[in-house]
Protein backbone atom coordinates (compact mmCIF):
# COMPACT_ATOMS: atom_id res chain seq x y z
CA UNK A 1 0.00 0.00 0.00
CA UNK A 2 1.67 3.24 -1.12
CA UNK A 3 1.39 6.52 0.76
CA UNK A 4 -0.56 9.21 -1.05
CA UNK A 5 0.67 12.78 -1.24
CA UNK A 6 -1.49 15.42 0.51
CA UNK A 7 -3.85 17.46 -1.60
CA UNK A 8 -2.35 20.74 -2.88
CA UNK A 9 -3.22 23.59 -0.56
CA UNK A 10 -5.71 26.25 -1.61
CA UNK A 11 -6.55 29.64 -0.14
CA UNK A 12 -10.06 31.12 0.01
CA UNK A 13 -10.22 34.83 0.89
CA UNK A 14 -13.57 36.36 1.79
CA UNK A 15 -14.81 39.20 4.00
CA UNK A 16 -15.85 38.40 7.56
CA UNK A 17 -17.71 41.34 9.07
CA UNK A 18 -15.30 44.25 9.48
CA UNK A 19 -12.36 41.93 9.00
CA UNK A 20 -11.37 39.19 6.62
CA UNK A 21 -11.30 35.37 6.67
CA UNK A 22 -8.51 33.30 5.12
CA UNK A 23 -9.50 29.68 4.75
CA UNK A 24 -6.74 27.16 3.99
CA UNK A 25 -7.47 23.73 2.56
CA UNK A 26 -5.18 20.77 1.84
CA UNK A 27 -1.56 20.17 2.75
CA UNK A 28 0.23 23.37 3.80
CA UNK A 29 3.84 22.29 3.18
CA UNK A 30 6.90 24.22 1.99
CA UNK A 31 5.89 24.22 -1.69
CA UNK A 32 2.36 25.37 -0.88
CA UNK A 33 3.61 28.04 1.52
CA UNK A 34 5.93 29.46 -1.16
CA UNK A 35 3.09 29.49 -3.71
CA UNK A 36 0.49 31.08 -1.42
CA UNK A 37 2.81 33.45 0.46
CA UNK A 38 2.44 36.65 -1.67
CA UNK A 39 -1.35 36.41 -1.98
CA UNK A 40 -1.83 35.64 1.71
CA UNK A 41 0.43 38.50 2.83
CA UNK A 42 -1.44 41.02 0.69
CA UNK A 43 -4.75 39.82 2.08
CA UNK A 44 -3.62 39.96 5.74
CA UNK A 45 -1.68 43.24 5.78
CA UNK A 46 -3.37 45.76 8.07
CA UNK A 47 -6.62 43.74 8.48
CA UNK A 48 -8.55 44.07 11.77
CA UNK A 49 -9.57 41.45 12.71
CA UNK A 50 -8.15 38.52 10.69
CA UNK A 51 -9.55 35.00 10.96
CA UNK A 52 -7.39 32.09 9.87
CA UNK A 53 -9.64 29.13 9.14
CA UNK A 54 -7.52 25.98 9.36
CA UNK A 55 -10.30 23.41 9.55
CA UNK A 56 -9.46 22.04 6.11
CA UNK A 57 -5.70 21.76 6.65
CA UNK A 58 -4.70 18.12 6.32
CA UNK A 59 -0.91 18.48 6.68
CA UNK A 60 1.42 21.13 8.08
CA UNK A 61 5.16 21.51 8.20
CA UNK A 62 7.49 24.16 9.59
CA UNK A 63 7.32 26.34 6.46
CA UNK A 64 3.52 26.35 6.61
CA UNK A 65 3.60 27.18 10.32
CA UNK A 66 5.92 30.10 9.64
CA UNK A 67 3.48 31.39 7.01
CA UNK A 68 0.59 31.30 9.49
CA UNK A 69 2.60 33.08 12.19
CA UNK A 70 3.73 35.76 9.75
CA UNK A 71 0.09 36.33 8.76
CA UNK A 72 -0.74 36.73 12.44
CA UNK A 73 2.01 39.34 12.76
CA UNK A 74 0.95 41.25 9.64
CA UNK A 75 -2.64 41.69 10.87
CA UNK A 76 -3.55 43.92 13.83
CA UNK A 77 -5.37 41.01 15.43
CA UNK A 78 -5.61 37.40 14.25
CA UNK A 79 -7.62 34.41 15.42
CA UNK A 80 -7.00 30.76 14.58
CA UNK A 81 -10.03 28.56 14.00
CA UNK A 82 -10.50 24.90 13.18
CA UNK A 83 -7.07 23.64 14.26
CA UNK A 84 -7.82 20.97 16.83
CA UNK A 85 -5.37 20.03 19.55
CA UNK A 86 -3.00 17.48 18.17
CA UNK A 87 0.19 17.18 16.13
CA UNK A 88 -0.60 20.19 13.93
CA UNK A 89 -1.29 22.45 16.91
CA UNK A 90 1.88 21.16 18.64
CA UNK A 91 3.94 21.94 15.55
CA UNK A 92 2.51 25.46 15.41
CA UNK A 93 3.29 26.00 19.11
CA UNK A 94 6.88 24.76 18.70
CA UNK A 95 7.42 27.04 15.72
CA UNK A 96 6.01 30.01 17.63
CA UNK A 97 8.34 29.30 20.56
CA UNK A 98 11.34 29.01 18.23
CA UNK A 99 10.55 32.33 16.52
CA UNK A 100 10.00 34.10 19.84
CA UNK A 101 13.25 32.79 21.31
CA UNK A 102 15.82 35.61 21.42
CA UNK A 103 18.93 35.14 19.34
CA UNK A 104 22.45 35.06 20.72
CA UNK A 105 23.69 38.35 22.05
CA UNK A 106 26.54 39.88 20.04
CA UNK A 107 29.85 39.62 21.76
CA UNK A 108 31.24 42.97 22.87
CA UNK A 109 34.29 44.17 20.99
CA UNK A 110 37.56 43.36 22.70
CA UNK A 111 39.81 46.21 23.77
CA UNK A 112 43.13 46.75 22.06
CA UNK A 113 45.11 44.58 24.46
CA UNK A 114 42.49 41.86 24.19
CA UNK A 115 42.77 41.85 20.39
CA UNK A 116 46.56 41.67 20.67
CA UNK A 117 46.28 38.74 23.06
CA UNK A 118 43.78 36.97 20.81
CA UNK A 119 46.05 37.37 17.78
CA UNK A 120 49.03 36.16 19.82
CA UNK A 121 47.17 33.05 20.95
CA UNK A 122 46.04 32.36 17.39
CA UNK A 123 49.61 32.62 16.12
CA UNK A 124 50.85 30.46 18.98
CA UNK A 125 48.33 27.74 18.14
CA UNK A 126 49.37 27.91 14.49
CA UNK A 127 53.05 27.61 15.44
CA UNK A 128 52.26 24.68 17.74
CA UNK A 129 50.41 22.98 14.91
CA UNK A 130 53.37 23.45 12.57
CA UNK A 131 55.77 21.99 15.14
CA UNK A 132 53.43 19.04 15.66
CA UNK A 133 53.21 18.47 11.90
CA UNK A 134 57.02 18.58 11.65
CA UNK A 135 57.31 16.03 14.45
CA UNK A 136 54.76 13.72 12.83
CA UNK A 137 56.60 13.95 9.51
CA UNK A 138 59.89 13.14 11.23
CA UNK A 139 58.39 10.10 12.95
CA UNK A 140 56.86 8.94 9.67
CA UNK A 141 60.25 9.33 7.96
CA UNK A 142 62.00 7.28 10.65
CA UNK A 143 59.31 4.62 10.29
CA UNK A 144 59.93 4.53 6.53
CA UNK A 145 63.66 4.05 7.15
CA UNK A 146 62.92 1.04 9.36
CA UNK A 147 60.43 -0.43 6.90
CA UNK A 148 61.03 1.08 3.43
CA UNK A 149 58.72 -1.47 1.76
CA UNK A 150 55.77 0.27 3.43
CA UNK A 151 56.43 3.47 1.50
CA UNK A 152 54.21 3.99 -1.55
CA UNK A 153 56.93 3.92 -4.19
CA UNK A 154 54.54 4.20 -7.18
CA UNK A 155 53.23 7.40 -5.62
CA UNK A 156 56.80 8.67 -5.20
CA UNK A 157 57.51 8.02 -8.87
CA UNK A 158 54.32 9.82 -9.87
CA UNK A 159 55.31 12.91 -7.92
CA UNK A 160 58.85 12.74 -9.30
CA UNK A 161 57.38 12.85 -12.80
CA UNK A 162 55.01 15.72 -12.01
CA UNK A 163 57.49 17.83 -10.04
CA UNK A 164 60.61 16.97 -12.01
CA UNK A 165 60.25 15.82 -15.59
CA UNK A 166 57.34 18.11 -16.38
CA UNK A 167 59.28 21.10 -15.01
CA UNK A 168 62.39 20.53 -17.13
CA UNK A 169 61.21 22.73 -19.98
CA UNK A 170 60.36 25.70 -17.75
CA UNK A 171 63.54 25.30 -15.73
CA UNK A 172 65.73 25.19 -18.84
CA UNK A 173 64.08 28.26 -20.32
CA UNK A 174 64.35 30.33 -17.15
CA UNK A 175 67.91 29.18 -16.49
CA UNK A 176 69.02 30.14 -20.00
CA UNK A 177 67.39 33.56 -19.68
CA UNK A 178 68.83 34.16 -16.20
CA UNK A 179 72.36 33.33 -17.38
CA UNK A 180 71.95 35.47 -20.48
CA UNK A 181 70.61 38.45 -18.50
CA UNK A 182 73.29 38.19 -15.81
CA UNK A 183 76.08 38.03 -18.38
CA UNK A 184 74.67 40.88 -20.43
CA UNK A 185 74.12 43.16 -17.43
CA UNK A 186 77.57 42.31 -16.01
CA UNK A 187 79.26 43.14 -19.30
CA UNK A 188 78.16 46.79 -19.10
CA UNK A 189 80.28 47.77 -16.05
CA UNK A 190 83.01 45.20 -16.84
CA UNK A 191 83.57 46.73 -20.27
CA UNK A 192 84.55 50.05 -18.67
CA UNK A 193 87.57 48.37 -17.10
CA UNK A 194 88.31 45.85 -19.86
CA UNK A 195 87.39 42.97 -17.54
CA UNK A 196 84.82 41.13 -19.65
CA UNK A 197 86.87 37.94 -19.32
CA UNK A 198 85.82 37.73 -15.66
CA UNK A 199 82.10 37.54 -16.47
CA UNK A 200 82.13 33.68 -16.41
CA UNK A 201 83.59 33.80 -12.90
CA UNK A 202 80.85 36.10 -11.65
CA UNK A 203 77.97 34.32 -13.35
CA UNK A 204 79.24 30.80 -12.63
CA UNK A 205 79.74 31.32 -8.89
CA UNK A 206 76.45 33.20 -8.57
CA UNK A 207 74.51 30.46 -10.35
CA UNK A 208 76.07 27.48 -8.60
CA UNK A 209 76.02 28.89 -5.08
CA UNK A 210 72.88 31.04 -4.97
CA UNK A 211 70.74 31.78 -8.00
CA UNK A 212 70.48 28.28 -9.45
CA UNK A 213 69.06 26.59 -6.32
CA UNK A 214 67.00 29.67 -5.42
CA UNK A 215 65.32 30.04 -8.82
CA UNK A 216 64.69 26.30 -9.06
CA UNK A 217 63.10 26.44 -5.61
CA UNK A 218 60.83 29.29 -6.70
CA UNK A 219 59.71 27.17 -9.66
CA UNK A 220 59.07 24.20 -7.40
CA UNK A 221 57.11 26.33 -4.92
CA UNK A 222 54.94 27.80 -7.66
CA UNK A 223 54.25 24.54 -9.47
CA UNK A 224 54.53 21.72 -6.97
CA UNK A 225 53.98 23.38 -3.60
CA UNK A 226 50.68 24.82 -4.74
CA UNK A 227 49.72 21.48 -6.29
CA UNK A 228 50.42 19.67 -3.01
CA UNK A 229 48.27 22.17 -1.11
CA UNK A 230 45.44 21.98 -3.65
CA UNK A 231 45.37 18.17 -3.70
CA UNK A 232 45.48 17.71 0.06
CA UNK A 233 43.19 20.70 0.59
CA UNK A 234 40.56 19.16 -1.67
CA UNK A 235 40.82 15.90 0.24
CA UNK A 236 40.47 17.80 3.52
CA UNK A 237 37.39 19.68 2.31
CA UNK A 238 35.83 16.43 1.06
CA UNK A 239 36.60 14.81 4.46
CA UNK A 240 38.78 12.15 2.83
CA UNK A 241 41.57 12.84 5.36
CA UNK A 242 39.13 12.21 8.21
CA UNK A 243 38.04 9.00 6.51
CA UNK A 244 41.66 7.80 6.36
CA UNK A 245 42.11 8.47 10.07
CA UNK A 246 38.88 6.62 10.87
CA UNK A 247 40.16 3.61 8.91
CA UNK A 248 43.39 3.68 10.95
CA UNK A 249 45.61 4.97 8.11
CA UNK A 250 48.13 7.67 8.97
CA UNK A 251 47.72 10.51 6.42
CA UNK A 252 51.30 11.65 7.04
CA UNK A 253 52.82 8.34 6.01
CA UNK A 254 50.24 7.69 3.31
CA UNK A 255 50.07 11.09 1.61
CA UNK A 256 52.74 13.46 2.92
CA UNK A 257 55.85 11.30 3.00
CA UNK A 258 55.87 10.41 -0.75
CA UNK A 259 55.50 14.08 -1.62
CA UNK A 260 58.32 15.13 0.72
CA UNK A 261 60.66 12.48 -0.66
CA UNK A 262 59.86 13.45 -4.25
CA UNK A 263 60.46 17.15 -3.55
CA UNK A 264 63.81 16.44 -1.88
CA UNK A 265 65.00 14.19 -4.72
CA UNK A 266 63.90 16.41 -7.58
CA UNK A 267 65.23 19.74 -6.29
CA UNK A 268 68.98 19.02 -6.81
CA UNK A 269 68.21 17.85 -10.35
CA UNK A 270 66.28 21.01 -11.12
CA UNK A 271 69.03 23.15 -9.61
CA UNK A 272 71.68 21.37 -11.70
CA UNK A 273 69.60 21.84 -14.84
CA UNK A 274 69.15 25.53 -13.98
CA UNK A 275 72.92 25.89 -13.55
CA UNK A 276 73.72 24.25 -16.88
CA UNK A 277 71.12 26.29 -18.75
CA UNK A 278 72.38 29.49 -17.12
CA UNK A 279 75.98 28.73 -18.07
CA UNK A 280 74.84 28.08 -21.62
CA UNK A 281 73.09 31.46 -21.76
CA UNK A 282 76.19 33.14 -20.37
CA UNK A 283 78.34 31.43 -23.02
CA UNK A 284 76.10 32.82 -25.75
CA UNK A 285 76.66 36.36 -24.48
CA UNK A 286 80.41 35.77 -24.18
CA UNK A 287 80.43 34.57 -27.78
CA UNK A 288 78.76 37.80 -28.92
CA UNK A 289 81.47 39.73 -27.02
CA UNK A 290 84.20 37.94 -29.01
CA UNK A 291 85.37 35.36 -26.48
CA UNK A 292 85.67 31.74 -27.66
CA UNK A 293 84.11 28.89 -25.74
CA UNK A 294 87.48 27.56 -24.62
CA UNK A 295 88.23 30.85 -22.83
CA UNK A 296 84.90 30.62 -20.98
CA UNK A 297 85.59 27.01 -19.96
CA UNK A 298 89.08 27.88 -18.74
CA UNK A 299 87.74 30.70 -16.58
CA UNK A 300 85.11 28.41 -15.07
CA UNK A 301 87.67 25.69 -14.34
CA UNK A 302 89.98 28.17 -12.67
CA UNK A 303 87.42 29.89 -10.45
CA UNK A 304 84.48 27.54 -9.94
CA UNK A 305 85.14 24.59 -7.61
CA UNK A 306 83.33 21.40 -6.77
CA UNK A 307 82.41 22.68 -3.31
CA UNK A 308 80.38 25.48 -4.94
CA UNK A 309 78.30 22.94 -6.83
CA UNK A 310 77.94 20.58 -3.85
CA UNK A 311 76.93 23.39 -1.52
CA UNK A 312 74.31 24.63 -3.96
CA UNK A 313 72.86 21.15 -4.45
CA UNK A 314 72.74 20.59 -0.68
CA UNK A 315 70.82 23.83 -0.29
CA UNK A 316 68.50 22.72 -3.09
CA UNK A 317 67.63 19.53 -1.19
CA UNK A 318 66.83 21.59 1.92
CA UNK A 319 64.68 23.92 -0.18
CA UNK A 320 62.77 20.94 -1.58
CA UNK A 321 62.09 19.59 1.91
CA UNK A 322 60.89 23.00 3.11
CA UNK A 323 58.59 23.47 0.10
CA UNK A 324 57.11 20.00 0.54
CA UNK A 325 56.50 20.55 4.25
CA UNK A 326 54.87 23.95 3.73
CA UNK A 327 52.68 22.74 0.86
CA UNK A 328 51.47 19.61 2.65
CA UNK A 329 50.87 21.49 5.90
CA UNK A 330 48.81 24.12 4.06
CA UNK A 331 46.72 21.41 2.39
CA UNK A 332 46.06 19.39 5.55
CA UNK A 333 45.26 22.58 7.47
CA UNK A 334 42.70 23.81 4.92
CA UNK A 335 39.39 24.93 6.33
CA UNK A 336 35.89 24.32 5.05
CA UNK A 337 34.12 26.25 2.34
CA UNK A 338 34.55 27.24 -1.30
CA UNK A 339 37.66 29.36 -0.67
CA UNK A 340 39.54 26.79 1.40
CA UNK A 341 41.51 25.19 -1.45
CA UNK A 342 42.47 28.53 -3.00
CA UNK A 343 43.60 29.90 0.36
CA UNK A 344 45.65 26.75 0.98
CA UNK A 345 47.40 27.04 -2.41
CA UNK A 346 48.16 30.72 -1.80
CA UNK A 347 49.53 29.97 1.66
CA UNK A 348 51.70 27.20 0.21
CA UNK A 349 53.30 29.43 -2.43
CA UNK A 350 53.85 32.39 -0.10
CA UNK A 351 55.09 30.23 2.77
CA UNK A 352 57.34 28.22 0.47
CA UNK A 353 59.05 31.31 -0.99
CA UNK A 354 59.51 32.86 2.46
CA UNK A 355 60.94 29.62 3.84
CA UNK A 356 63.48 29.18 1.04
CA UNK A 357 64.65 32.79 1.38
CA UNK A 358 65.11 32.32 5.13
CA UNK A 359 66.95 29.03 4.61
CA UNK A 360 69.12 30.65 1.96
CA UNK A 361 70.11 33.41 4.37
CA UNK A 362 70.90 30.94 7.15
CA UNK A 363 72.93 28.73 4.82
CA UNK A 364 74.85 31.74 3.47
CA UNK A 365 75.92 32.71 7.00
CA UNK A 366 76.75 29.07 7.81
CA UNK A 367 78.85 28.60 4.67
CA UNK A 368 80.69 31.84 5.39
CA UNK A 369 81.50 30.71 8.93
CA UNK A 370 82.69 27.33 7.65
CA UNK A 371 84.88 28.99 5.02
CA UNK A 372 82.97 27.55 2.05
Amino acid sequence: MSATAPDPATLDIRPDGPGRRLAFRGGLDAAAAARLWPEAMRAARGVHPLTLDLGGVTALDTAGAVLLLRLEREAHRAEFQGLAAGPLQALLDRTRAALDRPGPKPQPALPFLGRVGEATLRRARGAAGQVAFLGESLLAGLGALRAPWRLRWPEVLRHLDEAGLRAFGLTTLLGFLIGLILAFQSSIPMKQFGAEIFIPNLVGISLLRELGPLMAAVILAGRTGSAYAAELGTMTVNEEIDALRIMGIDPIAWLVLPRLLAAMLVMPVLALLMNLAGLLGMSVVMGTLGFPLVAVVNQLQAWVHLKDLVGGLAKAAMFGLAIGLVGCRAGLGAGRGPRAVGDAATAAVVGGIVSIVLLDGVSAVLFFRLGW
